[in-house]
């Protein structure tokens, strides 16, 4: 089994997202990957509200011209994506998704590395995420990935939702 994750994951690509057809995968991605993970815990309007305004291909391209940092994991196809950006001394990690049918294949590990080497090239002394309060599987995974709850956090993301979060922290 070991040696089975060690072969897929050789397999597998972290690369950026900067062209047209990247950011459409990425828009394929958080479509699929957020309405299965999300309705259960914020409902179908709030998930297709969020992914029109945070998750389209305009909304995209302007986090990436605005400084964010996208990028695809692939292993023969488009599995999961992560952006992140540079806030002062933290790493702001704003998205980690895998599709469901990759969850618990060395995957979200991968991730989590690239992401703490990035973190180390910037200088920053510590990742900071939001998640939502009552996603308590994330919670869970990322406390057993040294994270810890700083803070309770709402956001007003208009049309009559909020996001209503916690922030985690991990110190590198």
């Amino acid at each position: 089994m070991e040696s089975d994750t060690i072969s897929r994951l050789s397999k597998t690509s972290i690369n950026p997202v900067i062209s047209e057809e990247e950011i459409a995968s990425v828009v394929l991605l958080a479509d699929q990957i957020w309405s299965q993970h999300y309705t259960p815990i914020i409902g179908k309007e709030q998930v297709r509200y969020m992914l029109d305004k945070f998750q389209s291909q305009l909304a995209i391209q302007e986090q990436i011209s605005e400084g964010t940092q996208y990028f695809i994991l692939t292993s023969e196809h488009p599995v999961g994506y992560c952006s992140y950006r540079k806030e002062e001394a933290s790493l702001f990690l704003s998205k980690i998704y895998l599709l469901l049918s990759q969850r618990g294949k060395g995957y979200g590990t991968l991730l989590m590395n690239f992401i703490k080497n990035k973190a180390r090239e910037a200088s920053c002394n510590q990742i900071r995420l939001t998640v939502n309060k009552y996603n308590t599987d994330s919670i869970t995974a990322y406390q057993r990935m040294g994270f810890y709850t700083n803070r309770k956090v709402v956001f007003d993301i208009g049309n009559g939702f909020i996001m209503d979060d916690y922030e985690l922290i991990l110190e590198l």
